[in-house]
């Protein structure tokens, strides 16, 4: 039986808060019944970290540090891995591209109100494991010819 690569994409995606506690959220055009956390697929080679940041910076117009990673999900229908950060706002305002971007906007989001916002169950569990995330998963990103370099390392220190 021939050898066939896997067929499996990655996703990032970001829980930012401004200085109002509020969350950055977004609807799609795609996907209006719900408002999400920014994100999107990550480039074949990109390290993880510098995928939220590209993502979230094109569907935002927001600058964000990452600081760790608070879930990892998979959607085993779609075979799609989705990887969730917390991040730090660092500069910018809100600018989306309306191709793709139907809104963006900070939200008081808190556990008695998600509901009015994210209708899909798998972002509202995402979300709310990042609103709690106390503590993060580390991550390291490699690069391997012929030595192994660590290129970035987020972690709870």
């Amino acid at each position: 039986m021939e050898y066939k690569p896997p067929k499996q994409t990655i996703a990032v995606s970001a829980l930012v808060k401004n200085e109002k506690d509020e969350v950055l959220l977004l609807r799609t055009h795609w996907r209006s019944d719900t408002w999400e956390m920014p994100g999107g697929n990550v480039e074949v080679g990109e390290p993880l970290d510098k995928a939220v940041y590209r993502e979230f910076l094109e569907e935002t117009g927001i600058e964000i540090r990452p600081i760790g990673i608070t879930g990892v999900y998979f959607n085993a229908t779609k075979h799609v891995l989705s990887v969730v950060f917390k991040a730090e706002y660092v500069s910018g305002e809100i600018k989306i591209q309306p191709e793709e971007i139907k809104e963006a906007q900070y939200i008081q989001l808190n556990e008695s109100n998600i509901d009015q916002y994210i209708t899909r169950p798998q972002q509202k569990s995402r979300t709310l494991d990042a609103m709690r995330a106390e503590s993060f998963v580390p991550y390291e990103t490699w690069a391997v010819n012929p030595e192994y370099n660590l290129l970035s390392r987020l972690f709870n220190e």
